[in-house]
């Protein structure tokens, strides 16, 4: 499969066998992509029995990561106990790659078996009573600004999920999300509640861009996940979406990436306790 081809089902039975056959007794329902910055839940993957870890170089038909802050690895192991596939960096439309190419490694977790995926990605604020580093629970996304990856022949691999219209409302679920804040509250965490904005990157937004994401009802915005929760809504997988806020546009700050991967770093040891509370809790909702 080239960078602009739409995948085949042969495409995705070929990569899964692949992965299989690394972990033939593995099973799991929890799949988590993991943004710019934030790897460091790849890293508390327990260590008995140890994960395995597949760079994404390896995999057939995966693209490879070229972001900085994206380490470009499949790991597939336990956190808090719980079986997990973890996305360690994401691609984007601004790589190059096609939008069925970016989001390929969702259906492949559809056909493994995934039911639940948990996106998280860094993102620029527009709300002025926030700040830097706070964590935002992400309600809904607008994506009509950018691109969709099911445009062209639908690819009906996920019946009755994956139906030519699917239905996007409560694209981020409700319930995961009440019990996302219910862990927070133990955690004296504030989480953020608020709409997801898409952009194509790979360009920050223009003032006048701003403004306009503002006047629409963006809370934050960033060039990633909305492809990624489309399609995983496509394969009937439930979704739960964080993003760490590490620039603020809403005071029309200028933005720089090395800062943005560095402030996504330290940010995300807010984040990381509540998911790994957060995971059993999951599991056992299945």
């Amino acid at each position: 499969m080239s960078m602009n081809d739409f995948p085949s089902k042969t495409d995705i039975e070929e990569t899964t066998a692949f992965i299989l056959a690394k972990v033939p007794t593995f099973s799991a329902k929890v799949g988590l992509i993991l943004g710019t910055g934030l790897n460091g839940l790849g890293e508390q993957l327990d260590l008995n029995p140890p994960p395995c870890i597949i760079p994404y170089s390896e995999i057939p038909h995966f693209a490879t990561s070229t972001c900085p802050g994206h380490v470009g690895k499949l790991l597939i192991g336990f956190i808090s106990g719980v079986p997990v596939m973890c996305m360690q960096g994401r691609f984007h439309y601004y790589e190059g790659y096609s939008l069925p190419v970016l989001t390929y490694p969702v259906r492949v977790m559809a056909q493994l078996g995934i039911k639940v995926l948990v996106v998280s990605n860094c993102s620029g604020c527009f709300r002025p009573e926030w700040k830097t580093g706070d964590i935002g629970l992400i309600t809904d996304h607008i994506n009509n600004f950018a691109t969709n990856p099911l445009i062209g022949q639908n690819k009906d691999f996920f019946p009755p999920h994956s139906t030519r219209f699917p239905d996007m409302s409560n694209c981020y679920d409700a319930d995961l999300r009440e019990k996302a804040k219910e862990i927070a509250r133990t955690q004296n965490l504030i989480l953020r509640e608020g709409v997801y904005f898409a952009n194509p990157g790979p360009m920050y937004e223009t003032d006048a861009e701003r403004r306009l994401i503002q006047i629409c009802g963006g809370d934050f915005a960033g060039a990633s996940t909305a492809p990624e929760v489309i399609v995983a809504r496509h394969c009937g997988i439930r979704v739960l979406g964080f993003t760490v806020m590490i620039n603020m546009f809403a005071t029309e700050t200028e933005a720089d990436h090395d800062e943005i991967t560095f402030l996504g770093e330290q940010s995300s040891t807010k984040l990381l306790p509540l998911i790994q509370t957060l995971l059993p809790l999951i599991q056992t909702s299945l």
